[in-house]
């Protein structure tokens, strides 16, 4: 597993099995956020046995599924909601860890320079710069 730390509040991966989740909370996160879509790949974990796994485990778990339809406001909102409330560090994670930073980072528009995420974001390793324009404000 590639843990890739985008700033205190939150780190992203590529997909992860049920059996990462011990390292993922001996790692201090105490959230999970499941950014794809059940079914996208044959080799590809259920959400169900994830999620079993990170409950049982007493952390927390959302699903905010980004899939061919792209990003929306509610998605949005929903990632402003998981790390605004969360005691601690966040944990997203997608098929690569692409999608999770481009929420995220979407999430953050107009509450940081977005120069500010962009730097976050090539720091951990993914490029973001094309969403320079829709990052300097919030997107409702």
């Amino acid at each position: 597993m590639d843990i890739r730390k985008i700033n205190d509040a939150v780190s992203v991966s590529g997909q992860i099995t049920p059996e990462d989740v011990a390292e993922i909370k001996a790692a201090g996160f105490v959230a999970v956020v499941n950014n794809r879509p059940d079914g996208e790949a044959p080799d590809q974990p259920a959400n169900a046995d994830i999620a079993e796994a990170v409950k049982a485990a007493g952390l927390t778990y959302v699903e905010i599924p980004m899939g061919r339809e792209g990003v929306s406001p509610q998605m949005l909102a929903q990632t402003r909601d998981v790390l605004d409330t969360a005691n601690g560090p966040v944990f997203c994670f997608c098929r690569s860890g692409t999608r999770s930073t481009t929420l995220w980072a979407l999430s953050q528009a107009g509450q940081h320079d977005a120069s500010e995420i962009i730097s976050s974001a090539k720091q951990a390793g993914y490029d973001i710069s094309h969403l320079a324009a829709h990052l300097d404000k919030p997107i409702a």
